[in-house]
């Protein structure tokens, strides 16, 4: 899986907090609290991230889950009608999502997590299903696995030394 990193400071970026965690350790004079929260960020035009950060305040860890989500931005090819190019599954540890490309009007159906990947991405029509685990981040970074999978008829033409008609057919 090749990952293209991208330049996050000329894109204006949105974000959305999928899941904040409080995380305990008990320690000799009592617990310590921490929060885990994880961040997707994207510009709704074929750019993604997802980033998780944990401090002991939950706007830090916010803040620190934007900045690392920033760092892991993506670019998600899409086709005519703001789908994705081809079905796909994107795996994760034991989460899976079934991504299925889906015609104009459709709408985003999916869950939660991966709903919310999708909709900063900027796909407008797709159809998905989360299969296997359930946990938020893994759900999460199996669907930006999933989308970063993802090959244009053009890519997969010129791979092949052939005409774009020739692979669609």
């Amino acid at each position: 899986m090749k990952r293209t990193i991208i330049d996050a400071s000329q894109y204006e970026l949105e974000e959305t907090v999928v899941a904040i965690k409080r995380v305990t350790k008990v320690v000799k004079g009592g617990r310590n609290f921490r929060f885990a929260a994880l961040v997707v960020v994207g510009d709704k035009n074929g750019h993604v991230g997802a980033g998780i950060g944990k401090a002991t305040e939950v706007p830090e860890a916010i803040r620190k889950g934007k900045e690392d989500a920033m760092k892991h931005l993506v670019e998600v090819p899409m086709d005519e009608n703001n789908s994705i190019p081809h079905d796909n599954v994107g795996k994760f540890g034991s989460a899976n999502v079934l991504l299925k490309r889906a015609p104009e009007g459709t709408g985003i159906i999916a869950g939660g997590p991966a709903r919310n990947v999708l909709e900063l991405a900027g796909i407008r029509n797709v159809r998905t299903k989360s299969l296997g685990s359930n946990n938020k981040q893994n759900v999460v970074l199996a669907t930006l696995q999933g989308l970063t999978s993802l090959v244009t008829p053009e890519t997969v033409a010129k791979r092949r030394g052939k005409s774009v008609e020739e692979i669609v057919g």
